[in-house]
């Protein structure tokens, strides 16, 4: 593999690392600014619209959702998987991917690993 393969390589790495660090702030400053209660009942709600495969549509995620769903894959160390599913989306970076795909992606995402 040539040393410009590798670089891109490592780029792309950095990335997805710099998504899933974006994802891991972004929730974790929502955790302070909101009460506890009202997490709750966020991360309920959240779960509700995961196990609710059938009436996924574009409106039902966000970014930020589709972020933190992946960053915690990344975590749980399917980081090569979460940027292949991003890849297979059209975008290199999350931020890159059409919103009308973030119910696909998260379906895509709960199996990773099961």
């Amino acid at each position: 593999m040539s040393r410009v393969k590798l670089l891109l390589d490592v780029i792309s790495d950095v990335r997805t690392l710099a998504d899933s660090l974006q994802a891991i702030a972004d929730a974790m400053i929502e955790d302070k600014s909101e009460p506890a209660e009202v997490n709750k009942k966020k991360e309920t709600a959240q779960e509700d619209k995961l196990h609710n495969k059938n009436s996924t549509t574009k409106s039902e995620f966000s970014l930020e959702d589709v972020r933190v769903i992946l960053a915690q894959k990344s975590q749980n160390g399917f980081t090569t998987e979460v940027r292949d599913l991003i890849q297979k989306y059209g975008g290199s970076r999350l931020s890159e991917i059409d919103p009308v795909n973030y119910g696909n992606i998260i379906t895509e995402a709960e199996v990773l690993g099961e």
